[in-house]
């Protein structure tokens, strides 16, 4: 008998979490999440995966997850797991065992583990990259009452990695460089005076493309490095990226330099429509230049709108107060336009954090807000509804997560607007998020 399951997708992916939406399970719909850390410090770690009932908000009861886990295309366990309070918590220890080890209570129907939390040992979680969960929902409510053909949901989390390299500068010297991921293994590496480049594996296919929020990685050198210069250009597989993609962070590490890439959904479609044959990774390319000046635009779909951004102080810091400071403008004239009302939406971690609405009345205005220490990473800053048209467009910042205390700008956003701008190179403006509240 050949039994067919459809396979549906997840979205919210990496960074840590993932979240499976629409989950349909005998009259349900469920949420599922997937929860590891953000990086490996190389003793016991937390896989939590928890199903929740969308009309309730509540966890659903009795639930069976059949669970497979996959790391560098190969399946690390496929196991049943019983959760009676609809959250799963495996605590796994990497061990140097051949054979993957779970301890815990094994029901006699389905051989589901069960636990508080169970426990996993062997050879797993021992490395960064890309984790991906296929997900199956075999009980719900009545953990007696097995459901067939429920469908298997795919969610995929990224584990933050480390790489060192040594190359030679000019002078014939060692060069240390560090490369952090925050998607998936780094290959390879090369270096010359004025160029840094190395390959990581990515799956270019629209199914994955579709959610991944963002592909952050990180170049770190001496300050003494010939490396060293005002500011940097960035590629990905040859296709040159906007300035603000590529952002210098002086504060995390006494001593120390990091550039950062940060590519968000949109743009990595922009850069897949330029490629002339799809690869089966992603080449990046840090060349030396200049640095990136404010303020920064993003127009809106249509280039109905254009919103000038700038912030001070520049280093954002949790805990100090920053100033948003905006225009909005005319997208075809330039020109501030009075009286513009706008919602000004900050959102960090997948959450939004804060929300404001105001009046423009001279065009130009400014929000202020303070960062708290938790809110670190990838951060997003939306306009909305801009003189009550429903276009919005947005911004990002990376508040640097290992001290929080300076944000590193990238720009991102949907595929119409980013590809106008793209269109119209002359302008060199910075990747924008261009959008109306009746984008898909």
């Amino acid at each position: 008998m050949l039994l067919l399951l459809p396979l549906y997708d997840a979205y919210g992916h990496g960074q840590g979490f993932d979240s499976i939406t629409d989950v349909r399970v005998d009259g349900k719909k469920l949420t599922i999440t997937v929860e590891m850390p953000l990086s490996f410090e190389g003793g016991q770690e937390q896989i939590t995966i928890t199903a929740t009932e969308d009309e309730t908000g509540e966890n659903a009861q009795n639930v069976t997850f059949l669970v497979g886990l996959f790391h560098d295309d190969m399946m690390v366990f496929r196991n049943y797991f019983f959760a009676q309070d609809g959250s799963l918590e495996l605590e796994v220890t990497p061990t140097g065992d051949d054979m993957v080890a779970i301890r815990g209570i094994q029901d006699e129907l389905l051989g589901a583990w069960s636990g508080s939390p169970v426990m996993i040992t062997g050879p797993l979680l021992d490395s960064g990259g890309l984790y991906k969960f296929e997900i199956e929902i075999r009980t719900v409510d009545d953990p007696a009452n097995i459901i067939e053909d429920s469908g298997v949901y795919e969610a995929d989390v990224s584990v933050a990695d480390t790489y060192d390299f040594t190359g030679t500068d000019t002078e014939g010297d060692d060069a240390e460089f560090t490369i952090k991921s925050y998607f998936d293994e780094i290959k390879s590496f090369e270096y010359s005076a004025d160029k840094v480049m190395f390959e990581m594996p990515f799956d270019w296919s629209e199914k994955k493309i579709s959610h991944v929020p963002v592909v952050h990685t990180e170049v770190r050198f001496p300050k003494s490095s010939e490396f060293n210069t005002p500011g940097y250009e960035g590629y990905v597989n040859g296709i040159k990226l906007f300035k603000a993609s590529v952002s210098i962070d002086d504060y995390t590490r006494d001593g120390e330099r990091t550039v950062h890439f940060v590519l968000l959904e949109d743009h990595l479609r922009l850069i897949k429509k330029q490629l002339e044959e799809v690869p089966e990774h992603m080449t990046f390319e840090l060349r030396t230049g200049q640095m990136l000046e404010f303020p920064l635009s993003a127009y809106t779909s249509g280039e109905d709108f254009k919103v000038d951004l700038s912030w001070a102080p520049r280093e954002i810091e949790p805990g100090v107060k920053t100033d948003f400071i905006f225009t909005i403008r005319d997208g075809a004239t330039g020109e501030p336009l009075r009286n513009s009302d706008y919602t000004f939406v900050i959102i960090a971690n997948g959450q939004e954090i804060h929300r404001a609405s105001g009046t423009a009345q001279i065009g130009g205005d400014f929000e202020r807000f303070t960062f708290a220490e938790d809110q670190t990473g990838p951060v997003i800053i939306r306009f909305e509804d801009i003189r009550n048209t429903g276009f919005e467009t947005e911004f990002g910042i990376v508040v640097v997560p290992e001290f929080g205390a300076v944000a590193l700008l990238v720009l991102g956003g949907a595929l119409l607007g980013a590809t106008y701008l793209m269109s119209r190179a002359p302008r060199a403006l910075p990747y924008p998020c261009s959008c109306s509240s009746e984008s898909p």
